[in-house]
């Protein structure tokens, strides 16, 4: 695809700078850029990406005296991903079911679906319009899966699940597994069944490798709209908000309770059964061991807030220094006697 600077620019409201006549042949990052490339750039990388070799960047409206060909925009990162979908090259999906995957008894399939070989469709599933479903995949008995939503290879949705429309669900993925839930006598594990659900609302992404259990009873439940990295795991009867953002290796226990709109960074754990207010952000690595309040920005272990957790860092940091000082003192005291 080719279009001029200034097609560019009306494509993501941007305002021209420079000469909005030349051609933008692909897209690309700084690093890797060519002459024909559009790449975008924010600050710290302005003058990173006025060396490059970029035929055009995409930069922030307060970035002046700039000497490449530009667009202008409030948000050079947003609309570097529209652009994206439109330069990206498009894969071919004929619709249809193949012959080499398996349907069960009593399935409904809407119009418009792709099946690929050997996927598995279970018994009384329903599968909406639009959704494809690549090979390899399990969808288990009396699942729900909804309109124009993908499920890449060797993904399980298991029995009972429902996902919602506009999905993605990630190859290895694996959506209804068993919550973790044992009884112990005698030293003797004896496993609780897991007869609920888990339900995946709408415009939901969810990563390579993630691991969502269902609940013990009832339904563990995914707001629309959030969006979950590759191996986090999200035990039985958890409850998560809308839009929220959750990062790799991240693990949320059983039946906590997560608000709109919070991101979790990576590596960050929960105890069980707490009540994590929306709006809020945890730093990667996190430990969240008890309710939080809305609109929070914590960090470490125990969890503080990220500025007193910035502080203990650099007192942290002191330590040898000030133990250095107290064995001084000490020799000055010992001296004195």
């Amino acid at each position: 695809m080719e279009k001029t600077l200034r097609e560019i620019a009306e494509l993501v409201g941007g305002e021209v700078h420079g000469d909005g006549s030349i051609i933008v042949s692909g897209l690309a990052n700084i690093i890797g850029a060519k002459a024909g490339d559009l790449i975008f750039a924010v600050p710290p990388h302005i003058d990173e990406a006025k060396n490059s070799a970029a035929a055009a960047v995409l930069i922030p409206l307060d970035v002046d005296d700039f000497p490449k060909p530009a667009v202008k925009v409030a948000d050079p990162r947003a609309a570097f991903a529209r652009l994206l979908n439109m330069f990206a090259p498009k894969i071919e999906i004929p619709v249809g079911i193949s012959d080499k995957a398996h349907i069960g008894k009593d399935v409904s399939i809407a119009d418009g679906v792709t099946i690929m070989p050997f996927a598995v469709i279970d018994d009384g599933a329903s599968i909406g319009r639009g959704a494809i479903i690549y090979p390899h995949v399990y969808i288990g008995q009396r699942v729900s899966i909804g309109e124009d939503t993908v499920i890449y290879s060797g993904a399980t949705v298991r029995e009972f699940c429902v996902v919602g429309k506009r999905c993605v669900v990630h190859s290895s993925a694996v959506i209804g597994s068993d919550g973790f839930g044992f009884t112990t006598s005698n030293g003797v594990h004896t496993k609780v069944p897991q007869v609920g659900n888990v339900i995946i609302e709408d415009d939901v992404e969810i990563g390579a490798h993630v691991g969502i259990d269902r609940a013990a009873m009832g339904s563990t439940v995914i707001g629309h709209g959030t969006k979950i990295d590759n191996l986090v795991h999200i035990a039985h009867n958890c409850k998560i908000g809308a839009n929220c953002l959750i990062v790799a290796q991240t693990g949320i226990s059983g039946s906590t309770t997560v608000g709109d709109n919070v991101t979790f960074g990576g590596q960050v754990g929960t105890v069980g059964h707490i009540h994590i207010g929306g709006n809020s952000v945890y730093a990667a690595r996190s430990g969240i061991s008890k309710n939080m309040p809305e609109g929070f920005f914590g960090a470490g272990f125990p969890i503080q807030s990220h500025s007193d957790w910035l502080k203990h860092q650099a007192m942290l940091k002191r330590i040898p220094e000030l133990m250095e000082r107290i064995r001084r003192l000490e020799c000055m005291v010992q001296d004195q006697l």
